[in-house]
């Protein structure tokens, strides 16, 4: 019976709404208060609503139809003040979105370092990437953004550290500290990040891949770096590596496998049979780790160390230690590991840098960037109209060209002023003008030179000058080519009273280092590649 005198409700109330907009407004209104209060509908109310209509309700209808006849207006309806109280009576009428919404992403203060030891202190959500972390303090400080800023997990205690990938979740490489430990995150630039999509030639040599199944014909280094982003097919990476021997401080030679499954080596010489192979190590709960000072840390019997870490364990014990021969060797097993572990991930990193997880990615790091010399064009106004130089050669060389006419004319501001010391004050000038460049470094010894470089990637072209320890006089141009680091003096040669700078005995002369390396980033030269990247220690 209940039943019945409810749908008989619900029809009328749809009948006078049809009738009459207010009445729908003010039947819904009572609806809304009347689960507002969770309150029944009163008995009388069913009641009545089978009720025929009284005589007086006929009668008003029959005058309301006569003022309809004569067009007299009827009253406009009254827009509802109140819409979200006009709701179903199964759903609450304070709906949750007319709350403000809590954040549930919870921020953490991080510290990240520079080379120079100078720190920075960002408050961060908890799923901010690597990426998006260097992308704020780029912002931050004014970097030119060429994706080759990486963020770095340093564990002093045990002498290694990483690349932390720029997909990877700050907060969590955070949780996997000790209490105890002074662990430290670095902000500097990897140019070797991604080099290896550009130039997988020089990181995988040809005597250390092989092939599960044979192939038709040479295979050419893409395809090899093609294979390790495939989940059918794999190379398999092989060679000698030191061993350190758990709970001994001695090292073992051992021919080592490395396959899409983990490390192997080999109980017996170099045989590869199942039954002499071993299993050393897997990379699905481990990261891979560079050794910072094997030789004085762990007693390496060379300096190109690398080893398997747990995720969830940071003691010395639990580290599985190996070596290689030569520095090209390491970098070879490190990217090989990395491609395995990380796969499309990497690619995808390389090739979208900005699609982050966390919401201080993509679109809101965009906005926030500000004007750069990313965002600016080279112009030619020696015409009578202006033009944008579109060529990137033609607008280095353009820019090349103002610099050293700008140079000229402030040597020549400085050297005329009637004072006869004025061109012993220019020379003087060109000589000490180099110290404000940031691949300038003072004096630093061959080997922090080399760290130095090796820190930023063992890219071509990568460079530093710094003074020479052998000749107070000269200077030395460090630099990568091939894997290698490789240094050419620099000698300052005087012609007529004036002092110049050359690399090849005289034959090219420069006026200060800021000519010579502009020229050899043009220009080959002796040199065997032209200069790319610069090593500089930033402050943070």
């Amino acid at each position: 019976m209940t039943t019945s005198l409810q749908d008989g409700q619900s029809a009328a109330g749809r009948a006078a709404a049809r009738d009459s907009p207010l009445a729908a407004q003010v039947c819904g209104a009572a609806q809304g208060r009347g689960d507002a209060h969770d309150l029944a509908p009163a008995p009388w109310l069913h009641a009545r609503a089978l009720l025929p209509p009284p005589d007086g309700t006929r009668g008003c209808a029959a005058d309301r139809r006569k003022k309809k006849d004569l067009d007299v207006p009827e009253m406009p309806s009254i827009p509802n003040p109140f819409p979200e109280l006009c709701c179903s009576p199964f759903t609450s009428v304070l709906s949750a979105d007319l709350f403000p919404k809590a954040n549930s992403r919870k921020k953490q203060v991080i510290k990240v370092y520079s080379e120079d030891e100078t720190s920075r202190a960002l408050d961060v959500p908890s799923d901010i990437t690597a990426r998006d972390v260097c992308q704020l303090l780029i912002l931050k400080n004014h970097y030119i953004d060429d994706h080759s800023w990486t963020l770095f997990e340093h564990l002093p205690h045990i002498g290694v550290e990483r690349t932390i990938e720029d997909h990877e979740l700050v907060i969590e490489v955070l949780s996997n500290w000790g209490i105890e430990e002074e662990n430290k995150l670095y902000f500097r630039k990897n140019y070797a990040k991604y080099e290896f999509f550009k130039n997988p030639m020089y990181f995988f040599p040809e005597h250390m891949v092989s092939f599960a199944t044979e192939t038709n014909g040479e295979i050419s280094p893409t395809q090899i770096l093609q294979m390790f982003l495939s989940s059918s097919t794999y190379p398999e990476i092989h060679g000698f590596l030191h061993a350190k021997e758990q709970g001994k401080k001695s090292w073992k030679k051992i021919y080592f496998f490395l396959r899409r499954s983990g490390l192997y080596f080999s109980t017996k010489g170099t045989s590869k049979e199942p039954r002499h192979l071993q299993f050393f190590s897997e990379f699905g709960n481990s990261d891979i780790y560079v050794s910072l000072a094997g030789k004085k840390k762990h007693g390496a019997p060379t300096n190109y160390g690398f080893c398997f870490k747990p995720n969830k364990a940071g003691g010395p014990r639990d580290l599985k230690m190996l070596c290689a021969e030569e520095e090209q060797s390491r970098t070879c097993w490190v990217t090989a590991i990395r491609l395995l572990k990380y796969g499309m991930q990497l690619y995808q990193n390389y090739m979208h840098p900005y699609q982050g997880r966390s919401g201080c990615s993509s679109q809101s790091i965009s906005l926030m960037r500000s004007i750069s010399e990313n965002s600016l064009v080279a112009m030619d106004f020696s015409g009578q109209k202006s033009r944008v130089i579109e060529n990137p050669t033609e607008a280095l060389s353009v820019a090349v060209e103002e610099g050293l006419a700008w140079r000229k004319k402030g040597c020549l501001r400085l050297g005329t002023h009637g004072s006869p010391t004025a061109s012993s004050q220019s020379s003087a000038t060109n000589m000490a003008i180099h110290r404000s460049q940031p691949w300038f470094h003072h004096k630093i010894s061959r080997d922090e030179a080399q760290r130095l470089i090796i820190q930023q990637g063992l890219v071509d072209g990568v460079f530093l000058v710094r003074d020479s320890q052998s000749n107070p006089k000269t200077f030395v141009l460090s630099m990568s080519h091939g894997q290698k680091i490789k240094h050419f003096q620099i000698i300052p040669v005087e012609d007529d009273g004036e002092m110049f700078h050359t690399l090849d005995d005289g034959h090219t002369r420069f006026t200060d280092l800021i000519q010579l390396v502009e020229f050899y980033q043009l220009n080959k030269g002796v040199l065997p590649c032209k200069l790319k990247h610069y090593c500089a220690r930033i402050a943070l």
